[in-house]
């Protein structure tokens, strides 16, 4: 089992979600994060005042997969999530020891 978990635009968000759903992805974990890459923040003009924004807005979406998946979240997450510019954001794949499903007490790939 792996985790797949992709920092993308939060306007990314709904089409990310879509595209997991139509490759039969049921369930995904959503954190709003700050943070930046090599584009290091920019700056921004505020009622005549410039400033600089360090920390870019961007959504975490973590996906627990079985092996065989990976690459199709990764597919689908890739083209919904792309926009060809600076920012568009990463992909990171984990591996995943053990999932429980609380519920039920099911664990392994029965619990995702």
């Amino acid at each position: 089992m792996k985790l797949v978990s992709a920092i993308v635009k939060p306007f990314k968000l709904d089409d990310v979600r879509e595209s997991l759903s139509e490759v039969g992805i049921q369930g995904i974990t959503v954190t709003e994060v700050k943070g930046f890459g090599r584009q290091k923040g920019h700056t921004e003009l505020y009622r005549g005042a410039e400033y600089i924004v360090d920390f870019l807005p961007k959504v975490k979406v973590e996906i627990a997969v079985e092996d065989d998946q990976v690459d199709t979240v990764i597919e689908a997450v890739t083209n919904a999530a792309a926009t060809g510019k600076i920012g568009d954001g990463k992909i990171f794949v984990s591996p995943l020891e053990q999932v429980i499903r609380i519920r039920t007490g099911e664990t392994g790939p029965e619990a995702i």
